[in-house]
């Protein structure tokens, strides 16, 4: 018998606690005290905190699973006896019963049907010879004897392979006919969903919807897409120029270019 510690699952039932976990935020629109998911918090950040709490969240179901392992351990220990008595009693009975029968139904059409063979092919080819042996007509007449034991040695194999499938049905169908104990183990599976669900699910989601930090755990952050996360810092301020309009504009003056003085061949320079 498994026994489990408070507020923890074996690994075989994990799964289980998933897959409840799913439907109620799959199902979250049709039930009132959820209508604020998506507003503070999305389907996905919910999962996370309760899958992070899972502990917490189990603990409040914890009779109720004890009953359901309980019941299922014995459901399976008493399963392995009854299988573990079938073997046994083959093992006892097969050497003594089936295995003699079953060598039997095989080696006699097989024996029987071989000196039917042997019997005939000598008895025909002794009777080709001139002058006749006076013991061939016995040994085809022996041969006959033995196709005719071969036959009744077919039909005796395939009436006990018929007994046998008979009596492997009745036994199937008898062992079929206590379908109690499963019952009883799927009650104790719904008793514990229900208990998980009324008593640890939907109060943690209640509560963290009312508010994010009730549960004592950190609320996953899911950035938006396309949003540009806050680095801690803020963009340097850029202005654009204002236009020529506004504000002095640097001066300056053409240079003054004045042609040279150039006098005549006549003039002296001074």
């Amino acid at each position: 018998m498994h026994m489990t510690s408070a507020g923890h699952l074996l690994n075989e039932d994990r799964p289980e606690f998933a897959r409840l976990l799913d439907e109620v935020l799959r199902t979250a629109h049709e039930r009132p005290e959820l209508a604020l998911v998506g507003e503070r918090l999305n389907a996905e950040q919910l999962r996370t905190m309760a899958i992070n709490a899972s502990v917490l969240l189990t603990t409040a179901a914890s009779p109720e699973y004890d009953h359901y392992v309980k019941v299922r351990g014995e459901l399976r220990e008493a399963s392995l006896a009854a299988h573990s008595a079938a073997a046994a009693d083959v093992a006892a009975d097969g050497p003594a019963g089936a295995g003699v029968s079953a060598m039997i139904a095989v080696l006699a059409p097989v024996l029987a049907g071989t000196a039917m063979v042997i019997f005939l092919l000598v008895g025909y080819i002794l009777k080709m010879i001139e002058p006749q042996p006076a013991f061939a007509e016995t040994i085809i007449t022996t041969g006959w004897l033995f196709g005719a034991l071969t036959a009744v040695a077919l039909l005796c194999a395939a009436a006990g392979l018929l007994v046998t499938a008979v009596r492997n049905r009745a036994t199937e169908v008898a062992a079929d006919s206590g379908d109690t104990v499963p019952d009883e183990v799927s009650r104790a599976r719904e008793a514990w969903r229900l208990a998980l669900l009324e008593r640890g699910i939907m109060p943690f989601l209640r509560d963290a919807l009312a508010d994010p930090g009730a549960a004592g755990l950190p609320v996953p952050h899911t950035p938006r897409a396309g949003r540009i996360p806050d680095l801690g810092y803020t963009r340097p301020d850029f202005t654009s120029p204002g236009p020529t309009s506004q504000g002095s504009r640097p001066g300056y003056t053409a240079p003054d270019f004045t042609s040279p003085d150039f006098g005549g061949p006549e003039r002296e320079p001074e």
